[in-house]
């Protein structure tokens, strides 16, 4: 079975996942007629975001925003299809120029918001050591298990990786060892729970769970940069839209991001 066809048999995993980060589930109607902010972020930002959107309902006083957490693919398809939210927050540039060109956001508002790297993990008890260098082969540290990764299709953190692989020299040693989750928070899982023995996610990822520990640490120059960018939706009409973006752009957001491993840019797209 080639690689490309293992991400279904995950889907079970990717599903509880997402459970598990709160994704939630939105019907047209029922938002329609609710003036609560409704965010859509990547599975990558539920730490950090649900510490700032804390911090933003007790600075502010209104309402704590609704944020549905999934791969940055799956939320641009959902605001294509219709699904109502006010802000986008996607994993990386390809996703929101896709919703860019869609015309599903406010071109104007877009900002490339945080920066990240992606780490090679194993289960915090595991004694593999990697270096990951140009030719370096996982196969031996993987054994009969799988490299957990995001979809390496359409999931960032999976194309990320994919990317730094083959930079490296080292896909085809490991493509059909891959096991592709549907959002990098479930790859997480898989190496978290000990069912993967390896995995590729966000350094950001690894840092919010005891249970994995980071190997290695991709090198920059092996992947397209890792940029966070944020906008205002198309479709949005709620006034708090502009004031919970201000908020995120601000020192308000800014400890939160850091502190789960962010690096904030804060940067206007048309100077990213």
């Amino acid at each position: 079975m080639s690689s490309n066809r293992r991400n279904v048999g995950f889907s079970f995993v990717g599903f509880t996942a997402a459970l598990l980060i709160g994704v939630a589930s939105f019907t047209g109607p029922a938002l329609a007629q609710s003036k609560e902010l409704v965010v859509f972020a990547a599975a990558s930002l539920k730490n950090a975001l649900d510490e700032a959107t804390a911090n933003w309902t007790k600075d502010s006083g209104k309402p704590a925003p609704k944020i549905s957490y999934a791969a940055s693919n799956a939320l641009a398809k959902q605001l294509e299809h219709g699904a109502p939210a006010d802000l986008f927050l996607s994993a990386d540039l390809d996703w929101m120029d896709y919703a860019q060109q869609k015309n599903l956001i406010v071109k104007e508002s877009r900002v490339s918001l945080l920066a990240n790297r992606i780490a090679l993990i194993a289960p915090s008890d595991a004694k593999t050591t990697a270096t990951l260098a140009p030719g370096v082969d996982l196969s031996a540290a993987l054994g009969q298990g799988r490299l957990a990764m995001g979809n390496v299709d359409s999931v960032p953190a999976g194309k990320y990786g994919k990317a730094a692989l083959e930079k490296l020299g080292s896909w085809d040693k490991v493509k059909d060892k891959v096991a592709q989750a549907d959002n990098v928070r479930a790859a997480l899982l898989l190496v978290s729970r000990g069912e993967a023995p390896l995995g590729i996610v966000y350094t950001t990822d690894a840092a919010a769970d005891p249970k994995v520990k980071v190997i290695a640490t991709f090198p920059e120059d092996t992947h397209p940069p890792i940029v966070y960018p944020v906008a205002i939706t198309k479709e949005s009409a709620n006034p708090d839209a502009q004031a919970f973006l201000t908020w995120l752009r601000g020192n308000g957001a800014k400890a939160s991001f850091e502190k789960q491993g962010f690096t904030v840019l804060n940067k206007p797209a048309s100077s990213s």
